[in-house]
């Protein structure tokens, strides 16, 4: 018995998430202020685990832990979710998330 072939299917590409897009932005201004994610976790009052699940896209804060977190990285939460709406805007243009080697 010969099988036919099995089409892949189309695959679509991947849309960077509003939660991929916070935790980038959470990452990066972490990384510029060159602190660590338990030093961060520990101002923000959240675990380490959590943070880094948000960071990684993984996890979405709440508005709350949002909050928390702005405030342990001196930023306002509008000043996150403007750059937030920012990495979206340019993965919008570029067709796609731009993954970036850590």
């Amino acid at each position: 018995m010969v099988l036919a072939p099995v089409s892949a299917a189309p695959t679509v590409p991947a849309r960077l998430t509003f939660r991929q897009a916070v935790g980038r932005v959470l990452r990066a201004e972490r990384r510029s202020q060159a602190r660590t994610l338990q030093d961060v976790a520990d101002a923000a009052q959240v675990s380490l685990a959590f943070l880094s699940e948000i960071e990684r896209g993984r996890k979405q804060p709440s508005s709350e832990v949002l909050a928390a977190l702005s405030r342990a990285l001196k930023m306002d939460v509008a000043d996150v979710v403007a750059r937030t709406a920012d990495e979206l805007r340019s993965a919008a243009r570029t067709g796609g998330p731009q993954l970036r080697a850590a």
